[in-house]
């Protein structure tokens, strides 16, 4: 079986729980173990003799390789990423946008993907959106009297290359992108998330709800904390701007259960 296959269908079997999977042995044929008789009847026999089966042995078990390699860090995922052509998205693409921040903070944003700023610079959310993101945890802290600036917290999106003329990415192009956002999670492993808009809760939290109805929560991926809120995008637009105080009363939470 092809090994980046195999790959998909273990990560899949451990998201669903399963922490081992059975080997079949090798196919055993049934043994024939005939009496002994003179010679004169052994051409008459013709295996009329009683038979024994010799008995199936338990099946094996293989442990499942961990997705994320021990030990693993930002700039061995980044070095396993390299040039990447694993899906579609790289066609269009300037820059790949791995993350940027804090390697050990205990609070990182995950965004849904690259827009033409980001793509341009290589970097996430420094378009508009991410001025505006920049801004409400910078401003959010000061009020709540928490000393924190935007390189302080770590930034990353679900997928890793702009997706054609910003539009959602494709399950497939998120789970291929998944697995190196899982292995940057799991290298921080933050004391909590902030998933910025549907996208990015869906992917983390596996909901299928939408974001109004989403944000606020706590959720979970894996054992860590997950609180959803609006896309700073989401925000810029104006007939959303009532979402703004939500948007900062969500922001106060996360900030004040990490940072308290």
């Amino acid at each position: 079986m092809d090994t980046d296959l195999l790959r998909q269908y273990l990560e899949f079997y451990q998201d669903l729980g399963i922490k081992t999977l059975y080997r079949r042995p090798a196919a055993r044929q049934a043994v024939s173990i005939q009496p002994e008789a003179p010679p004169e009847r052994q051409a008459a026999a013709s295996g009329s003799g009683p038979q024994a089966v010799l008995p199936v042995q338990p099946p094996a078990t293989v442990e499942l390789p961990p997705i994320a390699p021990a030990g693993d860090t930002l700039l061995k995922i980044l070095e396993d990423l390299g040039d990447c052509r694993r899906c579609r998205l790289h066609e269009g693409r300037n820059k790949i946008v791995f993350g940027v921040g804090n390697e050990k903070s205990p609070l990182v944003f995950v965004g849904e993907g690259p827009g033409a700023d980001e793509d341009a610079q290589g970097i996430p959310f420094v378009g508009r959106a991410g001025q505006l993101l920049t801004q409400m945890i910078e401003n959010t802290a000061k009020k709540e009297g928490i000393e924190l600036l935007r390189p302080d917290i770590y930034i990353a999106n679900v997928v890793k290359c702009r997706p054609p003329d910003n539009r959602t990415p494709e399950p497939d192009e998120m789970e291929i992108c998944g697995e190196f956002l899982y292995r940057q999670l799991m290298a921080i492993r933050p004391k909590a998330i902030c998933a910025l808009g549907g996208t990015a809760a869906r992917a983390l939290t596996g909901h299928k709800e939408g974001v109004t109805k989403m944000r606020g929560k706590w959720f979970k991926w894996r054992d860590i904390p997950v609180l959803v809120t609006y896309h700073p995008s989401y925000l810029l637009r104006p007939y959303n701007q009532g979402a703004k105080r939500e948007a900062w009363e969500d922001l106060k939470k996360v900030l004040h259960f990490v940072y308290d």
